[in-house]
């Protein structure tokens, strides 16, 4: 049974995107600073940048098992099961959603993604109008809510994040999904690569390492929206710090499409390989 036209059309698509991903160009500035980053961090020793490095993914490793155990995100899980069920009412497992035609998965999963782009929204306008304690929690409620989105996302496609391959390949999701584009199309060419090695989904055999110096931009342009909004939020207009709030909400909802964007497309493409090497 080969794809449908829908099918064929989202994979085409897919690939055009993949192509602009690889001819991504970047310019003089984004060089430049990606220059400045690289060379400040290097100025640390190299010990103490490995284990920099190791105490990231231990935490985005904790925060992603708590995210997936949470009651929050077991509910969420059902109704997207039951959202399935809508179409086919014999789904008992989350996998069972991949029998569904790919337009049924994104109805589903863009249900998802909006819920998360308005939440990322919200969260930025609070953070612009809120004091110190908001600015200090920006940072680990945006990667709550965009690591929720990446297993989202995936379980709306049929892929179960609780097994130790699909947890570890969305958190490499989550993570070149945040990269600057001109770094996402080596995280890119690596999910792909994955899928060709894979023997068994219950065990993870590729490399545990997810964050490197070139996954710094994000966080420091973190930073930097932040001393913004620090800057703008004594600027009231009647009363309401509104320039310091659009900077928040803004820059929060851009990272949030870029994320789920870059999710959909990967879990997309997983889901047309393996329909298609299934019915070879």
């Amino acid at each position: 049974m080969p794809l449908t036209d829908r099918e064929r059309k989202v994979l085409d698509e897919i690939q055009e995107w993949e192509k602009q991903l690889i001819n991504y160009e970047p310019n003089d500035f984004q060089l430049t600073y990606e220059k400045y980053l690289d060379r400040s961090f290097s100025l640390l020793p190299l010990k103490i940048q490995r284990q920099f490095f190791s105490l990231l993914d231990t935490w985005l490793f904790h925060l992603h098992g708590i995210i997936q155990g949470s009651q929050l995100q077991l509910d969420a899980r059902d109704r997207i099961l039951s959202s399935g069920r809508i179409f086919n009412n014999v789904l008992e497992e989350i996998t069972d959603l991949r029998q569904l035609e790919i337009e049924k998965l994104q109805y589903i999963a863009d249900q998802q993604i909006a819920r998360h782009r308005l939440y990322s929204f919200v969260q930025g306008g609070l953070t612009g109008k809120g004091g110190s304690l908001l600015l200090l929690t920006d940072i680990p409620a945006m990667a709550v809510i965009n690591l929720r989105a990446v297993q989202l996302i995936a379980f709306s496609y049929g892929f179960d994040v609780h097994t130790p391959f699909e947890m570890m390949t969305s958190l490499k999701v989550f993570h070149t999904a945040t990269l600057p584009t001109r770094l996402q199309k080596e995280g890119w060419q690596l999910l792909k690569a994955e899928l060709k090695e894979v023997e068994n989904p219950y065990f993870y055999e590729g490399n545990d390492q997810i964050t490197n110096i070139s996954w710094i931009e994000q966080p420091a342009q973190q930073i930097l929206k932040a001393i913004v909004i620090s800057i703008y939020r004594k600027k009231l207009i009647r009363g309401i710090p509104l320039v310091s709030m659009a900077i928040g909400a803004g820059v929060n909802y851009q990272l949030t499409r870029k994320v789920t964007d870059f999710a959909q497309k990967y879990y997309q493409l997983r889901y047309l390989k393996e329909k298609e090497e299934l019915f070879e």
